[in-house]
């Protein structure tokens, strides 16, 4: 934490913000302010008005009252525009990079703002290199402003970008910078360099407002925490002496014995899955086993094979060699209609691969199961809704009818939707690939419940995650996945996530 806070000028005030979507009522009057050179992480779960705050400072929505006051500049929030929050000084790094790899890092930091041009519009180069030195010997980012931006490490591609949002601000820490979600495509190291990063720049001035699912960086990084709950603001409280516990009952609103459900115990027995000398693409040479009622893990670093073994196992990535047994009968699915035939379930990494975001939630709920209600050459709409209504509810899911399109909703609505399309046809193996990727302490914790209930009605999960906490909370064992091949197990009172990253950062446990 900077510790700027104390006694801090405030930079950011919001006051009375209201905000409504037809009958619903998205924000409910919130207010909060911001010290200037604090760290101010603003967290909230699923319905919780969270985006749409930070879509009306970047002036994507009108507000429908209330104001923004920069620095005493102040703006009344319904005449918000993108145009009106740079003029304010905000300034937005969001989840998405607007960089361009295959850029020089000189060419993305004069993106926007425009080249220094000389004689004839003609760029003077030397002066373009120039400033972007000056700019990154600022942030402190070792980087040469004629190399490649994707040849430096994501950590330091999300620094150029935080740069270049900062790098024209008239002070030396003028402006509000506002993050959302900037290390939810990083590995652990790459973090670690991030909010380094960010450490330097509040203790030097800078006003970050930080959002996030990742508790763990909100308290490690943050002065103070705001709280937002379906539309109403529930606390600002400095993250001092504040537990990960204490913060997890703020944002659901209820107390939270575990964000981990208990194991059901010692009974895995049969064997459901079992991988014999796999190989292609990325995948070297995997054997593993997956019992019935057991959560098995993957660990690995981005290009292991995690996510191309789960896809051999579904049927999308066709295998050079290798067997699949399911309940001891070889399977080999060429196809994931194949696969499913057989009784296999796969939620892939990328949300949108699997949603059809302008279909209706219930076409997104059934779209595994459509067979089921053709009958007599006609599809019976009246049992898909029935049905819809019912999963909406066994699995959690906050949507204002089954005909909503599907792409309005949440990310952690839309993550256990998936989930509930496939457990519905009771699957003998679910693939997981990074399954509460982007998502809530909240709707994490209905997932990981979900998870455990179809492990104890006898389902084998094989999950993948570049979360060694999720990992260590949730499965039963862990295998760690280097090379394309197995190199490591962890089970039992080994199986932490500390010892989870050593194993995988290791060459996959190999000295």
């Amino acid at each position: 934490m900077t510790g700027a806070t104390a006694g801090g000028a405030v930079a950011l005030r919001l006051h009375e913000i209201e905000k409504s979507f037809g009958q619903t009522r998205a924000l409910k009057g919130v207010s909060f302010e911001v010290k200037g050179g604090e760290i101010h992480a603003l967290l909230g779960g699923n319905g919780s008005g969270k985006s749409t705050l930070v879509k009306i400072l970047a002036g994507v929505y009108n507000a429908d009252g209330g104001s923004i006051e920069v620095r005493g500049h102040r703006l009344r929030a319904e005449a918000t525009t993108p145009a009106a929050a740079q003029a304010l000084g905000l300034r937005f790094v969001h989840q998405q990079p607007s960089t361009f790899p295959d850029m020089s890092v000189a060419e993305n930091l004069s993106l926007g703002r425009g080249f220094e041009t000389g004689v004839g519009r003609n760029i003077r180069w030397r002066t373009v290199r120039a400033r972007a030195r000056a700019v990154l010997d600022r942030f402190g980012i070792d980087a040469d402003p004629g190399q490649p931006l994707g040849a430096l490490g994501a950590a330091e591609q999300t620094m150029v970008e935080i740069a270049r949002a900062l790098q024209d601000q008239e002070g030396e820490s003028d402006d509000i910078l506002v993050l959302d979600e900037p290390t939810a495509s990083l590995p652990a190291p790459e973090v670690k360099i991030l909010l380094d990063a960010l450490r330097r720049y509040a203790a030097d001035g800078q006003t970050i407002v930080y959002v996030t699912h990742r508790l763990e960086e909100v308290l490690a990084v943050a002065d103070r925490v705001t709280v937002l709950r379906d539309g109403d603001h529930i606390a600002t409280v400095p993250c001092e002496g504040l537990t990960h516990d204490a913060l997890v009952e703020l944002i659901v609103g209820r107390s939270v014995d575990s964000v981990f459900p208990e194991s059901g115990g010692e009974r895995h027995k049969n064997v459901a899955l079992e991988v014999r000398g796999l190989r292609g693409g990325p995948v070297t040479g995997v054997d593993l086993t997956v019992r019935s009622g057991e959560i098995v893990g993957l660990a690995g670093l981005v290009g292991s094979g995690r996510s191309s073994l789960l896809r051999m196992i579904f049927g999308d990535l066709r295998p050079d060699a290798g067997v699949l047994e399911l309940d001891g009968a070889v399977i080999a699915p060429r196809t994931p209609l194949q696969a499913m035939n057989a009784g296999i379930a796969y939620v892939p990494e990328t949300r949108s691969d699997a949603a059809f975001a302008d279909m209706t939630l219930a076409e997104n709920l059934s779209a595994a199961s459509v067979p089921s209600y053709w009958r007599g050459g006609r599809l019976h709409s009246r049992a898909e809704r029935a049905d819809t209504l019912r999963l909406i509810e066994a699995f959690a899911v906050k949507a204002a009818g089954p005909g909503i399109a599907f792409g309005t909703l949440s990310g952690g609505n839309q993550q256990k939707a998936i989930l509930g399309r496939w457990l519905r046809r009771d699957p003998r193996v679910l693939l997981l690939d990074e399954p509460t990727h982007g998502v809530d302490v909240g709707a994490r914790i209905e997932i990981y419940a979900t998870i455990r209930r179809a492990v104890d009605a006898g389902a084998a999960v094989l999950v993948a995650s570049s979360d060694f906490e999720e990992l260590a909370g949730l499965c039963d064992r862990v295998a760690v996945i280097s090379g394309g091949r197995i190199v490591a197990e962890a089970k039992g009172a080994e199986l932490g996530s500390d010892r989870l990253q050593q194993l995988a950062y290791t060459n996959g446990g190999e000295q």
